[in-house]
């Protein structure tokens, strides 16, 4: 029973008196329940006494009938008193067992006369009594009856010493007449409470309770603890200001090694000093400061904690994210060029996306862009052009299924874009990230996030997603130098691309080194190639292993028909060595801007070159050639090189960083000079090319680059994540640098975003930069194709 505490008992009695009487005759019901099962406790303990008895009284007289048995059976029997031999001595006389008998037989009488006395009784029935007055005048009190505060203590004393004394008189008359039950009792008790002792020295002494009371002590720190973290001292304040201070010092030319080696200075007298205290000696040069960011932040984060301070989030932070609501992720690949066009961001986005889907742990959306009729006759080869956006889906879809020989679950939607002829390529038109909806804004891929970005007006890539990734596929830094005034603009375009790209997303894949140095980038092929071509080479090991001849023609290049493209670089060479490289004669494959300039200069210099229509690099007329030349430096990485290598061919390539992925095979030839370009298309042209090993072939295939794709993107972290986003790195002992440290890289990130917002608002400065006319916003074309509101109605400005 639950009795309030005093405090209770004075607010109780201010119940109004109308509740008082049905509050006693809910106490008497009450009481008169508990009787009721008290009556029913003891007619079933009289019941168990009265089966007890009739079991004793039972036995007792079958006792009784066979002593008498016995008895009369040995005084019935005739007993001879036999002569004393020496045997006598071992055994016991007859007679002396029937002389115990007959002594022993007047004291069984008096027991069978005890036994059969209608007083006897195993032990005294105990008289239980319990007050039920009290009990119920402690309810009454509970439910409001109004008494005297001290009156009703005194009462619940008074009643608390009525019942101990009934107990102690109860153990009495009980341990009185059966003495035995009472020593068991206290030594079931004794042993009861030597075992619970036992149990709690042994918990208390446990791997498991010590675990649990160190974390417990983790989670409810002692605030004496917190003084013992020394605070932060001048030179790791400005360690931290150094460092977070990078993106704006990066925006002013600073080199991030800079930055770097200032706050290496800063912390690494402080550092050395704490490790030498630690290390042995000897070992103090062990010392790295490679860690020393990680080490500062950490620093940084325990004096938060020892303060209680925790960053709820930044001043841009977006907290209207899209939440994970079930157990499939949604992935979103943005990029910039769609098939018919056989460009590398046409063709990997869409291998990606295949591959991607084909795991069935993610739902993927690739997002490509939809060219009006008019800029379809100027992008895509063959005079090919396409009604309707399911007309343009059909034929990627069908392109797609011809190279993976799978079907390919996963959904293809279209944004409006522009085609720029100055620069040759694909500008999107209006705010690209409404056209993938709340509900599937999840994870988004961005495949050259800079080119999406630059001219983007909407909103914030990494506030509608929780995991933004971009891929760096192009290095316009190469093309724009060779432009007029090319010095001027990339440098511009360098810091917009650090600019934009730092603003929109949450890590970046750099395909080679070749490309530009970005903001949160690693550098990783996630490429593969097409399993076609893997096929063919495949066929050629086959055939090489029987001896049949695999390769009847000699070399050939293959790319789109621009100067950029590796054909500046290929004239140079052939015009240079022509006559060391008499009789090398060279197919050109390509279609391009640039053709007929291109056709004309080696024409002029007398150049061995055969220039033909482009073609499918998987086509049949291209698997006989032996050597493939790739001259480019402008490329991040060579698809075509890529193939070549696949199908088991020569590849003669500049030694460029964008070409360090294919060094690690046999086929690969690299030049660093024009006369080394010479000797390594002899070289080529004097063997024969080494069949690729299995696993040569597998870091080739698409299989392996979405394996790689998913590492070095942090995705598979992603996708394991329960809340839907990847919080980050966390330190060994529990102090996660986000959520205790506030980061000055968000804000100043958001405060990039903010300013690019409003720059690419402004039609007029859009236009200085270079930007299509009317791509701010998508037209009226784009909304007869995609069956889209008008801009002014999909987004409304009022008061304007």
């Amino acid at each position: 029973m639950n009795f309030k505490p005093p405090e209770a008992w004075s607010a109780s009695s201010t119940v109004a008196s109308s509740g008082s009487s049905s509050s006693i005759v809910t106490a008497e019901k009450a009481l008169s329940f508990i009787s009721k099962g008290w009556r029913e406790v003891r007619s079933s303990a009289d019941a168990d006494l009265q089966l007890l008895k009739n079991r004793a009284n039972s036995f007792k007289n079958l006792a009784d009938r066979e002593l008498e048995n016995f008895i009369n059976s040995a005084s019935k029997s005739p007993f001879s008193v036999p002569t004393i031999t020496a045997s006598a001595t071992l055994n016991p006389a007859p007679h002396a067992e029937i002389d115990f008998v007959k002594k022993l037989q007047p004291k069984l009488s008096e027991i069978r006369r005890a036994y059969s006395s209608p007083d006897f009784r195993f032990y005294p029935r105990p008289q239980i009594k319990i007050d039920l007055s009290a009990i119920k005048n402690a309810i009454v009190a509970e439910v409001g009856e109004e008494e005297d505060e001290e009156y009703e203590k005194e009462r619940f004393r008074k009643w608390g010493r009525m019942r101990f004394k009934e107990r102690e008189r109860e153990e009495w008359q009980f341990g009185e007449f059966w003495e035995p039950i009472k020593t068991l009792k206290s030594r079931l008790r004794e042993l009861e409470h030597k075992s619970s002792s036992e149990i709690l020295e042994g918990i208390k002494n446990s791997e498991i309770v010590g675990k649990f009371k160190s974390s417990l002590k983790s989670i409810c720190k002692d605030p004496n603890e917190s003084k013992e973290v020394p605070p932060l001292d001048v030179p790791e304040l400005l360690a931290c200001l150094v460092r977070q201070s990078s993106p704006l010092l990066d925006q002013l030319g600073i080199n991030r090694g800079i930055s770097d080696k200032i706050v290496e200075s800063l912390c690494g007298k402080r550092k050395s000093q704490l490790l030498l205290r630690s290390l042995p000696a000897g070992e103090s040069s062990m010392i790295e400061s490679e860690n020393i960011n990680d080490e500062l932040d950490l620093r940084i984060a325990s004096v938060l904690q020892s303060t209680g301070h925790c960053h709820e989030g930044g001043f841009w932070s977006d907290f209207g994210k899209h939440e994970v609501s079930d157990k499939m992720r949604h992935v979103a690949i943005v990029t910039t060029a769609s098939l018919p066009w056989m460009t590398g961001t046409a063709v990997n986005p869409l291998f990606r996306a295949a591959y991607l889907a084909n795991s069935a742990k993610q739902n993927v959306t690739l997002l490509v862009p939809w060219l009006c009729r008019s800029d379809q006759e100027l992008v895509y080869p063959n005079n090919l052009t396409f009604s309707s956006p399911e007309e343009q889906e059909c034929y990627i879809r069908s392109w797609l299924e011809e190279r993976i020989g799978f079907k390919a679950d996963f959904k293809i939607s279209f944004y409006p874009g522009k085609f720029s002829k100055a620069r040759r390529s694909i500008i999107p038109a209006g705010d690209t990230s409404q056209f993938i909806s709340s509900k599937d804004a999840d994870i988004a891929i961005l495949e050259e996030p800079e080119h999406l970005n630059w001219y983007h007006h909407g909103k914030r890539w990494i506030d509608k997603f929780n995991h933004v990734v971009g891929i760096v596929h192009t290095n316009y830094l190469e093309y724009i130098k060779r432009e007029k005034n090319g010095a001027l603009q990339a440098f511009l375009v360098k810091h917009i691309n650090n600019w934009v790209v730092r603003a929109y997303c949450h890590k970046v894949l750099r395909l080679s080194a070749a490309t530009q140095e970005l903001p949160k980038s690693v550098i990783c092929n996630v490429h593969g190639v097409n399993p076609k071509f893997l096929m063919i080479g495949e066929k050629v090991a086959a055939e090489k292993e029987r001896g049949e001849q695999t390769f009847s023609k000699g070399a050939y290049f293959l790319g789109k028909m621009v100067w950029a493209k590796g054909y500046k670089e290929l004239i140079d060479l052939l015009a240079k060595h022509k006559k060391d490289l008499d009789g090398f004669n060279l197919d050109v494959y390509g279609n391009g801007e640039d053709a007929h300039e291109v056709q004309s200069t080696a024409k002029r210099l007398n150049l061995n070159l055969n220039f033909l229509k482009g073609r499918d690099h998987a086509d049949d007329s291209l698997q006989g050639y032996k050597i493939f030349v790739n001259p480019s430096v402008s490329d991040v990485l060579c698809t075509a090189t890529a193939e070549a290598l696949a199908m088991g061919k020569f590849v003669v390539c500049a030694d460029h960083p964008s070409n360090d992925f294919f060094r690690a095979f046999p086929n690969c030839l690299t030049y660093k000079t024009p006369e080394d370009f010479v000797a390594k298309v002899k070289e080529a042209m004097a063997n024969e090319p080494q069949p690729l090993t299995p696993e040569q072939r597998y870091h080739l295939s698409w299989e392996a680059a979405t394996q790689r794709f998913m590492e070095y993107s942090e995705l598979d972290k992603v996708l394991s994540s329960s809340g839907g986003r990847y919080s980050g790195r966390s330190s060994n002992n529990g102090l996660t640098k986000s959520a205790s440290l506030p980061n000055l890289n968000e804000m100043v990130d958001g405060g990039l975003a903010f300013a690019h917002y409003c720059l690419t608002g402004n039609e007029f400065l859009r236009l200085c930069t270079g930007a299509i006319p009317g791509t701010r916003d998508y037209d009226k074309q784009h909304c007869e194709d995609l069956h889209l509101l008008p801009p002014q109605v999909e987004n409304p400005i009022y008061g304007w």
